[in-house]
């Protein structure tokens, strides 16, 4: 079943899992467990979130049960954002890069192994589903 959503995955969502591998693994060489960066994270984003749900129509529970992921990526990415900014202020981040070319080589590494299962798999998930009659 995940080797089945992974091979139908669009680029876009394809980018978005890229995103949460970057964060993880700069979440993992920049860990900082100080709950003061945790709580403030977890308050922007039920304030967003919340402020980014209303803004996408009528905000009722119903429609949340519809579209879980959907309308939890609206709560999840602000949390991700200030988080990371957090985590990593004041150690010479450019962007999203670290300023130790290791961390961003691995995390990188990780991002394109991905890419290139996903396609593979989506290349394979198409080539059985069109058999070649030649």
């Amino acid at each position: 079943m995940l080797l089945a959503y992974f091979s139908a995955l669009p680029n876009g969502k394809l980018a978005l899992w890229c995103y949460l591998i970057w964060y993880l693994g700069m979440l993992t060489f920049n860990f900082n467990p100080a709950t003061e960066i945790w709580l403030n994270s977890l308050g922007i984003s039920l304030v967003v979130g919340y402020a980014l749900f209303l803004s996408t129509g009528p905000g009722t529970l119903a429609r949340f049960r519809g579209d879980f992921w959907g309308v939890s990526r609206l709560f999840i990415c602000p949390f991700l954002v200030s988080s990371f900014s957090s985590l990593v202020k004041g150690k010479g981040f450019i962007l999203l890069l670290s300023p130790h070319w290791l961390e961003n080589f691995w995390v990188g590494s990780a991002c394109l192994v991905f890419v290139i299962l996903a396609k593979g798999l989506r290349l394979f998930a198409h080539k059985r589903s069109c058999p070649n009659y030649f």
